[in-house]
């Protein structure tokens, strides 16, 4: 039982003085004993692309290298024996010439051995020995003749090259025949690998060469990649450096813009878009955070004013000023209601409850609804509607409060003793409604972005009606749930046009 922590207890130092020994310690035990992690160096981008172009031109290069060594070391040597084998072919002939000048006998080469060289050479005038000379020069210059074995009819050697038994085994043959008879034969021992020589000067040449050749590649490719990179990537680098300042909320900053269809270009061109994009969205927020404080700052102005002037008694709490009071109230409750309504309407969760809705008719029950509204706003309204119903599929609540925003515009913002036209038809799959009012107008540069939230035309049609500026909002999230489609431009009586399409029900 004791045996356990003894031994435990006398491992613990000798660890100990192992790491203090200047051994280095394993990755466990470095981890063990809280040696700080070295970071691994990391490469950008540029880096990470010119050392695969270089790499990979660097390996072709090398394995051009071994594959052109190991195919010139087989093929030289293949050559050289090819050419050894031509040269045995002629001095078979000059073997077999010296057997019969001899009395048919190899006794004079077993007497004579300096004769073997000499018997070698080809039995052709000088003229053909030179022609022969320059198509077999490789093997003259080689020595192939040094490699010529010459046996006799025993398999005995009689003169040349002595090879070992396993030489003998690789060694290539050609009989000499004399009057239908073997008499000899005469061997070739191949070559093997590269010896020196002439052919190991060509051969070192060759592979110089190929070295050479390789080298260029890799310094050429090197250089390319260091282009290529340089060129292809500082686009990139400008766009990563503009989107640190767009992260940073500039929103103002733009890269160049490449010419052409290419991926940089488009790139560059993507970028810039989403930046007008980032810097519209927000100048809206800013715009939307400033137009709402100052809408609940008025009513919640004048209801502070009301209430302090009650507590300090200067005006009584009676009848009239509380009416004052619940229409500040009022005032903040529409607001507050649109602005909820908007919201919904941003996140898709309004709710609709859809069916066969005969618009035309709704468009006289609510127009009826607004008469006197409209009376007190001295506005004539003319209505234009077909008798036929005007069938569209929608939600009958969402589009009573379509028309009643759109009403109410008019309203607010003609002047007293003008009119509001309304009218209704089916124009081929679409059930159009036009409404129609009377000066004061809207300038073409204000039309656009008359759908925009708590946007205003300056001049008569200003806050001084009360409105919260999200009407028209509102119309226009109403009108595309429906996959219709609302417009405004100027109206022929001197005011506003506001024409909304929505699709016929069948």
């Amino acid at each position: 039982m004791s045996s356990t922590p003894s031994s435990s207890a006398t491992a613990a130092p000798s660890s100990t003085t192992a790491s203090s020994s200047g051994v280095p310690a394993a990755p466990a035990e470095r981890a063990r004993s809280g040696w700080p992690r070295l970071p691994l160096p990391r490469l950008n981008l540029t880096a990470r692309l010119f050392a695969a172009v270089f790499s990979t031109a660097m390996a072709v290069a090398l394995a051009m290298g071994v594959f052109s060594h190991v195919n010139l070391n087989r093929d030289f040597i293949g050559y050289l024996n090819e050419q050894a084998i031509s040269r045995l072919e002629l001095a078979r002939t000059s073997v077999t010439a010296g057997y019969r000048d001899n009395g048919n006998s190899w006794d004079f080469l077993r007497e004579k051995p300096e004769l073997w060289g000499r018997l070698l050479r080809p039995l052709v005038p000088e003229a053909e020995m030179l022609a022969i000379k320059a198509k077999h020069g490789p093997a003259e210059l080689t020595g192939a003749t040094r490699r010529f074995t010459l046996f006799d009819s025993n398999r005995e050697r009689i003169a040349g090259y002595p090879a070992t038994a396993e030489q003998a085994q690789r060694a290539i043959e050609r009989a000499i025949i004399v009057d239908g008879l073997t008499v000899g034969w005469l061997a070739l021992t191949p070559i093997e690998s590269v010896s020196p020589g002439a052919e190991k000067h060509f051969y070192d040449a060759q592979m110089r060469s190929v070295w050479i050749v390789g080298a260029a590649a890799v310094l050429l490719a090197g250089g390319v990649a260091a282009w290529v990179t340089r060129r292809l990537l500082r686009p990139v680098r400008h766009v990563a450096a503009a989107t640190h300042q767009l992260a940073a909320g500039d929103f103002a900053v733009r890269v160049a813009e490449g010419r052409g269809d290419d991926d940089l270009a488009r790139l560059g061109r993507d970028f810039n878009q989403l930046a007008l994009t980032l810097q519209r969205n927000e100048a809206m927020r800013r715009e939307f955070m400033a137009d709402i404080s100052h809408e609940l700052r008025t009513p919640l102005g004048v209801l502070h004013g009301e209430l302090e002037a009650i507590e300090d008694g200067v005006r009584q709490p009676d009848a009239q000023a509380l009416r004052s009071l619940q229409g500040e109230v009022a005032v903040l409750h529409k607001l507050v209601e649109d602005l909820h309504e908007l919201s919904l309407a941003d996140v898709g969760g309004l709710a609709y409850r859809k069916d066969v809705v005969d618009l035309g008719a709704l468009i006289g029950v609510t127009a009826g609804a607004f008469g006197e509204r409209l009376h007190g706003s001295g506005l004539a309204l003319r209505l234009d509607l077909p008798e036929e119903p005007l069938p569209v599929f929608g939600d009958e609540r969402r589009l009573r409060q379509l028309l009643g925003n759109l009403l109410e515009n008019s309203c607010r913002y003609t002047d007293a003793g003008g009119a509001l036209s309304i009218s209704a038809r089916v124009s081929g799959r679409q059930v159009v409604v036009d409404l129609q009012d009377t000066a004061p107008g809207v300038g073409p540069e204000h039309l656009p972005r008359l759908f925009e939230r708590f946007y205003r035309v300056d001049g008569s049609r200003s806050r001084q009606g009360g409105g919260s500026g999200l009407g028209l909002s509102i119309c226009q999230r109403i009108v595309e749930a429906h996959e219709g489609r609302i417009t405004a431009t100027p109206s022929p009586l001197g005011g506003l046009w506001i024409r909304v399409e929505l699709p016929v029900h069948d």
